[in-house]
């Protein structure tokens, strides 16, 4: 019997997998409606007296992504109002959802990777994640690779979409 060649991890194809960069730490979701007046109506006194009451030293050291999930119109400052009040507690702080917080996390980190590793190579950015990984991210990721990448794809070394292909010079 012949014996079976690894031609994947032998190749030079360079694997990009955003998952090692998903920063850890608990996410989660703070609903002002619950501040509003029927969920719609922000009475200014109300509102103030519910974010002095509030418990924000259970946001310790976690992500917060601050939302309405009604379709009230909540004027800017009482949004910022919330953000300071979270600031000594979260680590970050974001208008959205977790999937807007996800995507803040990784434009922060992915800004700070040095991509010269990957110049004039053929990259995969790795497809399959455990972690709840945003869409933005893999845009982004994309983004920052192109200028050095030879080439990119999308997905698993088995079966990529390729994506980019460095023009001929």
């Amino acid at each position: 019997m012949e014996e079976i060649i690894n031609k994947v991890a032998n190749s030079a194809l360079e694997v990009f997998d955003l998952e090692d960069y998903y920063p850890n730490g608990m996410r989660v979701q703070l609903d002002i409606s619950q501040w509003l007046l029927e969920g719609f109506l922000l009475k200014e006194k109300d509102f103030r007296e519910h974010l002095k009451n509030h418990d924000w030293s259970q946001y310790q050291d976690q992500y917060v992504a601050v939302n309405c999930s009604t379709d009230a119109i909540i004027p800017a400052w009482a949004l910022l109002l919330v953000a300071i009040q979270l600031a000594p507690y979260a680590k970050k702080t974001v208008n959205g959802t977790i999937d807007d917080l996800n995507g803040s996390l990784y434009e922060d980190i992915l800004s700070k990777i040095d991509y010269s590793a990957y110049k004039n190579k053929p990259v995969i950015v790795k497809g399959c994640s455990k972690k709840p990984v945003p869409v933005r991210a893999y845009i982004l990721a994309t983004t920052y690779l192109q200028p050095f990448a030879r080439s990119i794809m999308y997905g698993e070394a088995c079966s990529a979409v390729p994506l980019y292909k460095e023009p001929k010079k």
